[in-house]
């Protein structure tokens, strides 16, 4: 996965990295290491993000609530 797809995946989701940070209980600076490029993202995260973004990206945002 690369940085710019890890940031898609978050956006996504409506995560930031702290959200991300909190879900997995590790380091912010290690987040925010992968999103710059400066770390590698392990594959696992990377398909676990995958799946849950592209539910999230198939699901949509119900219209019916905007104003």
């Amino acid at each position: 996965m690369t940085p710019e797809r890890f940031v898609e995946c978050l956006t996504s989701l409506r995560w930031t990295a702290i959200d991300l940070t909190s879900a997995l209980q590790c380091q912010l600076a290690w987040v925010e290491a992968m999103e710059s490029g400066e770390a590698e993202i392990p594959e696992d995260l990377a398909l676990w993000l995958e799946r849950l973004a592209r539910c999230h990206e198939a699901a949509g945002t119900p219209a019916g609530y905007r104003i």
